[in-house]
């Protein structure tokens, strides 16, 4: 009678653990990083070469 009862406790159990909820998923807009706008922008990877190169030239 025991293992009766214990079944039937462990089968309620089991069966309320697969309830869903009826709730739409919340789905949360992507985060946009902006980069920063400016005169500069861009230019300072040019410059550099620019100056490893002029100075490449002056070495010699």
């Amino acid at each position: 009678m025991k293992k009766l009862v214990l079944a039937a406790a462990l089968t309620a159990a089991a069966s309320t653990a697969y309830a869903g909820n009826i709730q739409e998923p919340l789905i949360e807009a992507p985060i946009i990083v902006e980069e920063a706008t400016g005169s500069s922008q861009g230019i300072l990877l040019p410059l550099i070469i620019v100056l490893l190169i002029a100075a490449a030239v002056a070495a010699d």
